[in-house]
């Protein structure tokens, strides 16, 4: 064998060379074409244990390197199936997790439930039997979700396994039967149903169900007439082996012998299966020295014994034991009868798995009666503690699934109280949304209905400006017609009374002459100033027709001093020409000179408060300050007054700035852009 080594070692160190000797001619053999080779190197069972590690590592290298996709994981399964093969659970469970975690953040249902299946397996080998159920347990939950029903079979099976080996038949039993209720809904699933009858005939024979056991197991053995099921797994032998066990259980020993015969008669047994071939000489020993049949006896023990001890299988060591003292017991060897029963003992507690140790404190009260009420006393203790912690695990299993379901539920209804939250939330905010909808409307509304009004009421100004104005006309026209009687009747005979009187003269001499002309003229110079005083009342009434709008608001502030206390100082800038303002601008004016009274009024509590027009370059300001007692400009809210004051100087293209502070009283300004001309002083 170790000859065999070096060949295959000296082969692949010769490839290795060849291919570094051609590495200028050939491309360097990539990394994807290495994986293959390492992993079969890895499986080889012919190479030692490190070669094997080492060439695992170097797959799992380059796979963990490369895109993380099924594939990916599939390779990954492959290095953590190697790593259970060599029993190097430590870089198993890494590599488990590793897909596990990949699985979960691809959200890859198929490979993370096969992942959980890989964990319960390690927890197994590790007798960490709550945390294995839990693995298998979750792998089922996935399983059932995806509907795939054969890896759901082998997740049932797992877990009955699991529990059989724990005690928990009644569960085992129930687990089975799911997975046959699966694995009928399939096709070319021998192998399993192999695998369950195998186990109902294990579990019926436990619990002392003989004919049962036998029926399962026989039909376990049909199933093997298959031949797509490999022979190399000796599951032939197994069946054999099993079905003897039951006999022999039944104490029919003859017929116990004929099927451990004929299991021992399968092909490359020893080779393929050794602990299963250790096993049948066990039982077939066993088994022929219970029929009292001593030939090959004590050889066949100890040839089984050998086999385990090679194979460090300390459960089986102290089984053959166990047989060994009770064959010197019979044969009155007293002292090898003890010699094996104490050594099955030692051997069982080391272990620390209670069946091995009630064989053996059984087996050594019989053949040491000295101390056979130690030995079982504590056989006693240590079978109820047994059968409690068989109890206990059965309730551990129905625990973990219990509240597995619980939390599922609980996220159920995690997950329906969120679609209410969600439903509740949407509800909400479509009110919300409607009331908005609505509110803005309203606002709409009441802003369309304000600029109605506002223009209904600058029509009404508007209106009386203009009747005012007509007024006026009427009045300009009677006074026109005054003095155009006035100067025909007094102005123009007297002027032709003068005229005639003059012309009289040429006819008269010098002398009277001179005081009639004194005459004359002084009653030019009375007519004179009776024509001066026409001209002045009409510039007078010119005055008045262009400075109507000062005659409104002079109206407005009488009013305003006649109703309240404060002291009101008017002040118009006289090189403002107001025949040339628009009634727009003058209308607007108006109203905001009028709200800011009335805010001065209600809020300002001033004792002076000043109004003043003023002619800047392109612009008319128009300036309201009172010295009340002030507000923050920063933290009072736009009232509808101040709205209405900022809407009028828009109106008007202008601008309105707002000046006050606690105390210090308050400064309006409004600015409105005229035309240069307005500003031009009269000439």
């Amino acid at each position: 064998m170790k000859k065999k080594y070096q060949i295959i070692l000296f082969i692949f160190f010769v490839l290795l060379s060849c291919s570094k000797k051609n590495k200028s001619d050939n491309d360097i053999i990539s990394p994807e074409d290495s994986l293959p080779v390492y992993l079969k190197l890895a499986n080889d069972f012919d190479l030692p244990l490190h070669f094997k590690q080492k060439y695992n590592q170097k797959a799992l290298a380059i796979i963990i390197n490369q895109k993380d996709d099924s594939i990916n994981r599939v390779n990954l399964f492959k290095v953590a199936n190697r790593y259970y093969n060599m029993s190097d659970w430590k870089a198993y469970l890494k590599t488990t997790k590793l897909i596990l975690e990949r699985a979960k953040n691809s959200k890859d249902s198929v490979n993370m439930a096969k992942a959980y299946t890989y964990l319960g397996d390690y927890y197994v080998s590790q007798s960490v039997v709550d945390s294995a159920f839990m693995s298998y347990f979750k792998a089922e939950k996935v399983y059932l979700r995806i509907n795939d029903e054969y890896n759901l079979a082998k997740t049932f099976l797992s877990k009955a396994s699991l529990q059989y080996n724990q005690g928990d038949y009644f569960e085992s039993e129930i687990a089975v039967f799911k997975a046959l209720s699966s694995l009928k809904k399939q096709k070319k699933v021998n192998d399993q149903f192999y695998e369950s009858y195998n186990l109902l005939g294990i579990l019926y024979n436990e619990r002392e169900e003989y004919p049962k056991a036998l029926e399962y197991q026989k039909k376990a053995l049909s199933v093997l007439e298959d031949k797509s099921i490999p022979l190399e797994y000796q599951f032939k032998a197994t069946s054999l082996n099993n079905i003897g066990f039951i006999y022999m259980s039944m104490h029919n020993y003859k017929e116990a012998i004929v099927y451990y015969k004929r299991g021992l008669e399968e092909k490359k047994l020893f080779e393929e299966k050794p602990i299963l071939y250790a096993m049948l000489l066990d039982n077939l020993a066993y088994s022929k020295f219970k029929l009292n049949e001593p030939n090959e006896l004590p050889d066949l023990f100890y040839k089984s014994l050998k086999i385990r001890d090679s194979l460090m299988l300390k459960s089986a060591i102290v089984s053959s034991k166990i047989h060994l003292s009770e064959y010197y017991a019979y044969n009155k060897d007293t002292f090898r009868a003890v010699q094996y029963s104490k050594q099955a003992l030692i051997l069982s507690r080391t272990l620390g798995k209670l069946n091995s140790t009630l064989g053996a404190l059984k087996q050594i009260a019989v053949v040491d009666p000295k101390n056979a009420s130690d030995y079982t006393k504590e056989y006693i203790k240590l079978n109820d503690q047994m059968l409690r912690a068989e109890r206990k695990m059965g309730e551990k299993f129905s625990r973990i699934q219990y509240e597995t379901n619980e939390i599922k539920d609980q996220n159920s209804n995690l997950q329906e109280k969120n679609k209410t939250l969600i439903y509740v939330f949407s509800i909400c905010t479509l009110i919300g949304l409607f009331f908005y909808v609505y509110k803005t409307q309203q606002a709409k509304n009441r802003e369309l209905l304000f600029k109605q009004q506002q223009q209904i009421a600058n029509e009404d100004i508007y209106n009386l400006m203009i009747s005012q104005q007509n007024d006026i006309e009427q009045t300009r026209i009677k006074e026109k017609k005054k003095v155009a009687q006035d100067l025909h009747d007094g102005v123009l005979g007297r002027m032709f009374g003068v005229r005639i009187s003059l012309d009289s003269l040429d006819k008269i001499d010098e002398a009277e002459a001179a005081p009639k002309r004194k005459k004359y003229l002084t009653e030019l110079k009375h007519i004179e100033e009776d024509i001066r005083e026409i001209s002045h009342d009409l510039n007078r009434e010119k005055s008045e027709l262009i400075n109507n709008f000062i005659a409104i608001l002079n109206k407005l502030f009488e009013d305003q001093q006649n109703t309240y206390d404060s002291k009101l100082i008017t002040s118009f800038d006289s090189n403002i020409k107001w025949e040339l303002v628009s009634n727009t601008v003058k209308i607007n004016l108006y109203r905001i000179i009028q709200e800011a009274l009335q805010n001065c009024n209600k809020y300002a509590n001033a004792d002076t408060i000043t109004v003043e027009f003023k002619s800047e370059i392109d612009h008319l300001v128009l300036s309201i300050s009172d010295d009340g007692i002030g507000f923050n400009v920063k933290r009072i809210k736009n009232g509808i007054g101040l709205h209405n004051i900022q809407y009028r100087a828009a109106e008007c293209k202008g601008t309105a700035s707002l000046k006050s502070a606690k105390g210090e009283g308050t400064l309006l300004e409004i600015k409105i852009p005229i035309d240069q001309k307005i500003n031009l002083q009269n000439t």
